[in-house]
C-alpha cells in the first residue's frame, strides 16, 4: 500500500536507550531504571495513584480482574464493540459476560442501558474509551457507587485523553492501558495497569511478580521472598520500557501531530457528513480525545465495502473493526446480551478506519481525504 494503515511511533531515541539499558545498566528484565521512569511519568502525568508496567494491555486486563476477585458464577457488564483482551479477561477470572448495547455516537457502553443489565451476581462494570474519547464516566461511577460494584477502565485506547480535567484509567478502580504497536505510544508489546486505590498495591505488586512478594523483599521490607498467592510474569523487558520512555519524552510531540491529524480529516470530510452522506466521529463536552483513530460510518454494510475497496485500488489501506463479541462462538459460549441489539452489530457493519498515525504526511492524509470524496461523488 502507498499509504499504510498504522506505522509505529518512532521519535529517535529508542535505539539509544535500548542499547543504554543493555550495555550500561546491564538490566534487560523486568523493572529496571528505564520501567521505574515509566511508572513515575505515569504517576505524575497522569495524577495516578500507582502504575505498573505489564506485558500488554491485555495481561493490564487479566490483572485487573484478579484484583476484583472475582468468583465463579460472578457476571461482568461489558460493551460487545470491543476487543477480545475485555472479555477474555474476566473469562479467565471466572465471571460470566453480560453485553450491554452502545451509544451510536461515540461507540462507548450506553450508559442508559447499564442499570437493566445489573443483577445480585452483578460485580464489575467495563468502561471501554472507544478511539480515545471517554465513557459517561459520571454516571457509570454512579451506578456502580449505589450497587456496590467495582469499575474498570479499558483505556487501552485512552493515553493522554480526559474526561472533565480527569485522565482515562484513573477514575475507575483500575484502568488498564496498551503500548502496543499499533497505540498512540509503543513499547512494541506492552501496556500498564493504573491503580487507584492503594488497598490494592501490594496485592496487585504479588500478583505481577509470579505470586511472590518480591518487590518488598527489593525494598528491604522482608529478609526473603516467597510464594504468597496466585500471580504471573506480567513484568516487561526494561527494553521495551526503554523503547517507551523515548516516546513518554516526547509525549505532547506525537499528540499534537495525532491531533493535527485528525483535526485534518474532520474538516476535510465534513461537507460528507453536512450532506448525510456518512457520520464522523463525536468527542462529548468535557472530554478531550487523543487522535487515537479516526473512523467513518457509512450508510450501509454494502457501501463500507465499497469504500474500502475504493480505497485500496488507490493504495490506501483502510480497515473494518470490532466483530461484536456477543455474536462469536466465545461470546455465546462464556456471555449474553442484555436487552436489544440496536446499535452494536449495526455500527460493526458500517464503520471504517482510516489511516492514522504519528508522522502521518499532510500530502497522504489529503490523499485519503480525496479519495474519501471522490468514492461519494461517484
Amino acid at each position: 500500500m502507498a499509504i499504510s494503515f498504522n506505522v509505529p511511533p518512532f521519535v529517535g531515541p529508542e535505539l539509544e536507550y535500548v542499547r543504554e539499558a543493555c550495555e550500561v545498566n546491564h538490566k534487560i528484565s523486568g523493572d529496571g531504571p528505564f520501567t521505574m521512569r515509566c511508572h513515575e511519568w505515569l504517576e505524575d502525568r497522569f495524577c495516578a495513584q500507582k502504575a505498573l508496567l505489564t506485558t500488554s494491555g491485555t495481561t493490564a486486563l487479566e490483572m485487573a480482574a484478579l484484583l476484583c476477585d472475582l468468583q465463579p458464577g460472578d457476571e461482568v457488564i461489558l460493551p460487545s464493540f470491543t476487543f477480545s483482551s475485555t472479555a477474555t479477561a474476566f473469562v479467565l477470572a471466572g465471571a460470566k459476560l453480560v453485553f450491554v448495547d452502545i451509544r451510536p455516537d461515540t461507540m462507548n457502553i450506553d450508559e442508559t442501558k447499564i442499570e437493566a443489565a445489573i443483577t445480585d451476581r452483578t460485580r464489575v462494570i467495563v468502561a471501554v474509551h472507544y478511539a480515545g474519547v471517554s465513557c459517561e464516566m459520571d454516571a457509570i461511577m454512579d451506578i456502580a457507587r449505589r450497587h456496590g460494584l467495582l469499575v474498570v477502565e479499558d483505556a487501552a485506547q485512552g493515553v493522554m485523553s480526559t474526561y472533565k480535567g480527569a485522565a482515562l484509567g484513573t477514575i475507575g478502580a483500575f484502568g488498564c492501558y496498551s503500548f502496543h504497536e499499533t497505540k498512540n505510544y509503543s513499547m512494541g508489546e506492552g501496556g500498564a495497569l493504573i491503580i487507584n486505590e492503594g488497598k490494592y498495591n501490594e496485592q496487585a505488586e504479588i500478583i505481577r511478580e509470579k505470586g511472590t512478594n518480591r518487590q518488598r523483599f527489593l525494598r528491604g521490607q522482608v529478609d526473603k521472598y516467597t510464594w504468597e498467592q496466585y500471580g504471573s510474569s506480567y513484568l516487561p523487558s526494561d527494553m521495551n520500557a526503554a523503547y517507551l520512555w523515548a516516546q513518554l519524552e516526547r509525549a505532547d510531540q506525537i499528540n499534537d501531530n495525532r491531533l493535527a491529524s485528525w483535526n485534518a480529516y474532520f474538516e476535510g470530510l465534513m461537507p460528507l457528513s453536512e450532506a448525510g452522506l456518512l457520520q464522523l466521529p463525536f468527542v462529548p463536552e468535557g472530554c478531550v480525545h487523543n487522535a487515537h483513530m479516526f473512523y467513518v460510518v457509512c450508510g450501509s454494510l454494502e457501501e463500507r465495502t465499497d469504500l474500502i475497496s475504493h480505497l485500496k485500488r488507490r493504495g490506501i489501506l483502510a480497515v473494518f473493526h470490532y466483530v461484536p463479541l456477543h455474536s462469536s462462538p466465545a461470546g455465546l459460549r462464556y456471555g449474553t446480551f442484555s436487552g436489544e441489539d440496536e446499535h452494536t452489530t449495526d455500527i460493526s457493519n458500517r464503520l471504517v478506519r482510516l489511516p492514522m498515525y504519528y508522522g502521518l504526511r499532510p500530502e497522504d492524509l489529503k490523499s485519503v481525504v480525496s479519495a474519501v470524496r471522490e468514492f461519494y461523488r461517484a
